[in-house]
């Protein structure tokens, strides 16, 4: 959190929070009432002031006042640096990967030591480039055979990442709060 936003909090520590005016989109666009946001400046401060309560429920620190976030899919975005890292669009790099989860549509959700991330969709080349079936099935093959299987199930596909071998699970859009802890629409 930014120095300001820590002494508004000691300052006026009791400030109402704020809830159903931000949203977060899968493509890490900002809104404030609807209204999408367009100033870098205000959008680097969000970023930076992005964080998650213990209920899971992601929020803005605004100075004294939290704003909760209502999310479309998952409250982190990654999308892949030249040099073959993630990078979550509150500008920190991915440091722990333990699973990837593939939705119904082909989505690649990522559960990092940060919460779970949507693979940015521009990025999917980054995952085909990076993903195997030890069992010697073709990718195409592995990959329909995976989008076949119920939610929560374990596939034969594994993900190559600095070194790891990444465990790849079918997993509903509507599953993964439980799964991963988030809320998409913090209630008070």
């Amino acid at each position: 959190m930014d120095a300001w936003v820590e002494r508004a909090l000691a300052k006026w520590p009791n400030v109402p929070h704020l809830y159903g005016w931000i949203h977060l989109d899968r493509r890490a666009r900002w809104y404030l009432k609807g209204e999408r946001v367009e100033r870098q400046t205000l959008i680097d401060m969000m970023r930076r002031n992005y964080a998650a309560d213990d209920r899971g429920a992601w929020f803005f620190q605004n100075g004294p006042q939290r704003g909760y976030v209502e999310l479309e899919y998952t409250p982190l975005i990654a999308r892949s640096q030249a040099d073959g890292t993630l990078e979550l669009h509150t500008g920190a790099r991915v440091d722990t990967l333990r699973s990837l989860c593939l939705d119904a549509d082909g989505s690649v959700v990522l559960d990092t030591g940060q919460g779970a991330a949507v693979l940015d969709g521009n990025d999917l080349d980054w995952v085909l480039d990076r993903l195997h079936d030890p069992h010697g099935h073709g990718l195409d093959a592995a990959l329909a055979h995976a989008l076949t299987l119920p939610s929560g199930a374990s596939t034969t596909l594994q993900l190559d990442w600095e070194g790891a071998r990444i465990p790849v699970t079918r997993c509903d859009s509507e599953d993964m709060p439980a799964r991963f802890g988030f809320q998409r629409k913090p209630q008070p």
